[in-house]
Formats: structure tokens, sequence, C-alpha cells
């Protein structure tokens, strides 16, 4: 694969930022990385040599996720309740799943860059089989443009980018996973997630909408009302997803290494 692991430093451990870099790369202030810090909402740094504060990457995909949760509308006080309420001791990985997850409830995340751009979010060149497993990911689209038209990824071509889906795919990039397996994997995604969906949404419409409306509350902009009543259950939905995934992925892998054999197809006759 091409490039060095973006969330590698050096020396081949993980990589660490000083405030200003970390605020760089997450696009805010100094400012405000310090003012999470003393609400709790970031944890310290470690103290580097001549006691400078080093953040590594899960400070950046958390910080990365309280940007998500304000682009949402969530305020402060709903951001730490959030957060208090993540389990300890999440990596950078689980945080910016939870990121994405959030990010899904947004309609028109993606932001269109070229392929210099593109190379700039990712922290790394990207081969041609990158940008191929990225799309496959979903965190890319190649556009119709004349420069991208033969190969659908030119070296000058252009693509819409879904950011919060793009740090999660760069992570992937340095694991064996071929861009056929990637698509099943999000077939599965689809299939189940819609059926999750159904579900959610018709217990929102008996549970929450339907007694709504009988109390007579509509207002009469039921876009603006669905926003609102919706709105408060998005987190809830968003960790309960992340950890119920999380947890059945486990057993899986337990389950697996306990049993090279496990989940296979017994051969035909």
């Amino acid at each position: 694969m091409a490039g060095r692991d973006a969330g590698a430093g050096e020396d081949g451990g993980p990589r660490t930022y000083t405030v200003d870099e970390l605020a760089r790369r997450a696009g805010v202030s100094v400012r405000t990385v310090r003012f999470y810090g003393t609400r709790g909402l970031l944890p310290p740094p470690r103290l580097g040599p001549r006691r400078v504060g080093r953040y590594g990457p899960a400070h950046l995909s958390r910080l990365a996720l309280i940007e998500e949760l304000r682009a949402q509308g969530m305020t402060l006080a709903g951001i730490e309740r959030y957060v208090s309420g993540l389990p300890a001791g999440l990596s950078a990985h689980d945080l910016a799943i939870h990121r994405a997850l959030v990010a899904s409830w947004a309609p028109g995340t993606a932001e269109r860059a070229t392929r210099g751009e593109l190379e700039r979010r990712a922290g790394r060149a990207l081969a041609d089989e990158d940008v191929e497993r990225l799309t496959a990911m979903g965190a890319l689209t190649p556009t119709d443009s004349a420069d991208s038209a033969d190969s659908g990824h030119g070296a000058d071509g252009a693509f819409l980018v879904d950011a919060a889906m793009l740090r999660l795919g760069v992570e992937l990039l340095d694991v064996p996973i071929t861009e056929e397996t990637i698509l099943a994997a999000r077939a599965v995604l689809a299939e189940h997630t819609r059926a999750a969906a159904h579900e959610l949404g018709r217990l929102f419409r008996d549970e929450v909408w339907g007694p709504y409306e009988e109390r007579g509350e509509d207002t009469g902009d039921r876009e603006a009302a669905l926003r609102s009543l919706s709105a408060p259950l998005q987190p809830v939905v968003v960790q309960a997803l992340v950890t119920a995934f999380q947890r059945s992925l486990r057993a899986e892998l337990r389950d697996l290494a306990a049993d090279p054999r496990a989940g296979k197809q017994p051969p035909t006759p």
C-alpha cells in the first residue's frame, strides 16, 4: 500500500500532536481545544519533552465527534451527557465509528474535492487501488468530470467526499481487505440496517409521533416537529447501535479464535 499510515508516528507508534497541530487537523481553534479540555470533554494530553502536551489519535477522534454533535445542533450540556455516557477506554477507531453514525443522521454531508485535496485530507498518498477501496467503503464518489471520465479516479479527477467516512476508510487501507469483501460487507450492513430502521421508525410512529398528534400539539409544520421530537433520540440510538454491534462482533471473533472452523459452511455433497 502507498504511503505511511496516517495514524502512525515516525517511530511507527501512534502519532501525537501539539495543541496547535491538533487544532489544525480538527479544523478548530486552539481556544476551542482548551475549552473542551476544561469541560472534561477531552482527556488531558500526555506531557512530552520540555513538558509540552502531546495529544494522540483518540483526542483527534473525540474532538471530531464533539464537533459533529455540535453540527447536529446538540447543546453543550447535551454533548457533555453524550460524551460522559461513552464507555471508558474507547479507541480512536471506536470514536470514529460513533462520529460516522452520528453524521449519518444529517443529509448532504458530502464535500467536493480534487485528487490532491483528497490526499491532503487523507494525510497520505493514495494509489488508484486505495481510491477504489475508499469508493467501495462509501467514503468517496468519483464525479463525472472530464478529467476523471476514463478511469473514474484520474490524477486530476474530482470526488464527493463523505468526511465522516474518510478517516475510517483511510485507517482500513493497510488492512488486507479486498474491494469485493468491502462491497459484500456493505450489502450485509445495508440489509440489516434497513430492517432496524424500519422497526425503529415503526416504534417512533406508534409511541412518539402518534400520541403527539393525538394530543393536538401539531403546529402544522410536520418536518420541524419530526426533527424536534427525533433529535433527542438520535444519540441514544447511535450509542445503542454501536454498543450492540461491538458486543456481537467481539462474540463472533471469540468464537472464531476458539474454533477456526466456526462459521464455515459444510462442503456441498
